[in-house]
C-alpha cells in the first residue's frame, strides 16, 4: 500500500508541475495577428505589403503594418498642403515621392516607363490600384503605425498623411511589443 501511495504522491506532483507548464506556455502564446515592419518605398513591395495585409486581415484578428523611413512617403496624401518646414524637411519632401501615385518600382522601372506599364497591366487585369488597396485595408480593419522618429527625421507631419481610420504614430517599442506577441511577423 505504501508503494501506491508513493505512486499516486509523485503522480499528483507531475500533474501540479504540467499544469503549471500548461498556464505559461498559454500565457506565452502568440495571439491570433500579424505585424509587419514597411520600410521600403517602392511600389511593387508596397504594393505585397498590402495584399499580405489585406489576405491576412481575413485570417487573423488583427493586423498591424509599421512604416518607417523610406515607406512613410507612400502614405503622404497629395492633395494636402504640408506645414511650414525648414529646408532639411522641404528637400525631403521634394525628394521623395508624394503618396502613392509617386511610388516607383524597385526594378526595371526605366526612367519611369516600368512604372507606368506595371500600373497599366494591374487596370488592364482588373488587379487594384495601390490607392484601392490601402481603402481596402482599412475596411478591413488593417492597423497603420508610421514610425514617429522617423517621420521627424524625414519633417514630415501627420497633418500631410493620408486619412486611415487605423493610422496612429508610435515608436519602435509599441511595435515591439505587438510584434513579440503576433502568430507572424513579416519585414518587407
Amino acid at each position: 500500500m505504501t508503494s501506491n501511495t508513493i505512486d499516486l504522491s509523485s503522480l499528483a506532483s507531475r500533474i501540479e508541475s504540467l499544469e503549471n507548464e500548461v498556464r505559461t506556455l498559454t500565457a506565452n502564446a502568440p495571439e491570433d495577428k500579424l505585424s509587419m515592419v514597411v520600410m521600403s518605398g517602392d511600389l511593387d513591395r508596397i504594393l505585397a505589403a498590402f495584399i499580405i495585409a489585406t489576405g491576412a486581415a481575413a485570417m487573423y484578428d488583427k493586423v498591424s503594418m509599421f512604416f518607417t523611413f523610406w515607406a512613410i512617403p507612400a502614405l503622404r496624401d497629395p492633395r494636402k498642403a504640408p506645414p511650414k518646414k525648414d529646408l532639411l524637411s522641404r528637400m525631403f519632401g521634394w525628394m521623395l515621392p508624394n503618396g502613392a501615385p509617386g511610388l516607383k518600382l524597385s526594378k526595371m522601372n526605366m526612367g519611369g516607363m516600368g512604372t507606368s506599364m506595371m500600373k497599366w497591366l494591374m487596370k488592364k487585369k482588373n488587379v487594384m490600384s495601390l490607392e484601392e488597396m490601402m481603402r481596402r485595408a482599412a475596411d478591413a480593419g488593417v492597423e497603420i503605425c508610421i514610425c514617429q522618429m522617423s517621420m521627424e527625421l524625414m519633417g514630415f507631419h501627420s497633418e500631410e498623411m493620408i486619412d486611415y481610420p487605423g493610422r496612429k504614430l508610435c515608436g519602435v517599442a509599441t511595435f515591439l511589443a505587438e510584434a513579440g506577441t503576433s502568430k507572424v511577423s513579416l519585414f518587407i
